[in-house]
């Protein structure tokens, strides 16, 4: 059963869904976002994303983060564009989405490759993914010089299941530093993140495995001023056991270490994608 809690809403002066004013007066109502929501996922670009909604509940998840057509958005590390090609569309014309994307050592190539040059990377990307439909698509990464012509502007930053990179790679600093940055002082951070036990080794969850536990995810962004507004079991899955010896890549889609065919690769099948937080800050003064 997924149960979304909502922490200290009254003490904090939030209320849900709203979350925080935003286009107050003529902004749709909240089922007027949903169905607009649930006509960009039915759009025929997602044919091949649509498999995994089932895992990462985009209305669900992006209802949680109060997030709505106009806002201006901050998607970190959009990577293929499988949330872009929703959150594009769905902000809409009056809406802005930003692109953050980290500074990156030069031993890191290959894949890493997709995360360079993000002021021309991400815009192009976003052409071939929805055309010109929807927001206006801008890319940074964390040292370029642009993001402070940015400062104060977004509405919403989001982090899909990046923290264990953030951590691994050396990340973290620079972009929490970004976040507040980019962040108005009324904006609020969603993240999602892949959740191991809360007695899980300290080796276990230092990123390389994709699990981290949710009370250091927290007690890392409070070190950065952010504040825990609300925490959600929109994307838990009680049937991960989140201690898998090849991390999280040993689930679908990846399956590391199940070959194609055998008992173990449909026994994971079944258990699905990992077990995941879902956490909501708010940028503290």
């Amino acid at each position: 059963m997924r149960i979304a809690t909502i922490l200290a809403a009254s003490i904090l002066g939030i209320s849900a869904p709203a979350l925080a004013d935003h286009h107050q007066g003529d902004r749709p109502s909240a089922m007027e976002n949903r169905v607009n929501l649930e006509s960009v996922l039915n759009h025929p670009r997602r044919e091949e994303d649509r498999a995994r909604d089932q895992y990462r509940n985009p209305v669900e998840t992006l209802e949680f983060f109060g997030v709505e057509p106009g806002m201006t958005v901050v998607d970190y590390m959009p990577a293929t564009g499988w949330y872009s090609r929703v959150l594009i569309p769905y902000l809409g014309s009056e809406g802005k989405y930003i692109g953050l994307n980290p500074e990156l050592h030069p031993e890191l190539t290959g894949y890493w490759d997709m995360y360079r040059d993000a002021a021309t990377k991400i815009p192009s990307d976003a052409r071939g993914w929805v055309g010109d439909e929807g927001a206006e698509v801008i890319g940074l990464n964390t040292d370029d010089e642009a993001l402070q012509s940015h400062a104060g502007t977004a509405d919403r930053v989001l982090i899909f299941r990046e923290v264990h990179n953030m951590r691994r790679f050396g990340w973290m600093h620079d972009t929490l530093v970004a976040a507040r940055t980019l962040l108005k002082d009324d904006g609020l951070l969603g993240v999602v993140q892949h959740r191991a036990d809360a007695d899980a080794p300290a080796d276990y969850v230092l990123g390389d495995n994709g699990y981290l536990r949710e009370q250091d995810v927290i007690g890392l962004f409070e070190a950065y001023g952010f504040e825990l507004v609300a925490r959600s079991d929109i994307n838990a899955n009680p049937s991960d056991p989140a201690d898998w010896e090849g991390g999280v890549w040993s689930l679908p889609p990846s399956y590391r270490g199940a070959a194609e065919g055998s008992e173990e690769r449909t026994r994971r099948a079944q258990i699905g994608e990992s077990d995941r937080m879902t956490l909501l800050f708010r940028k503290r003064a």
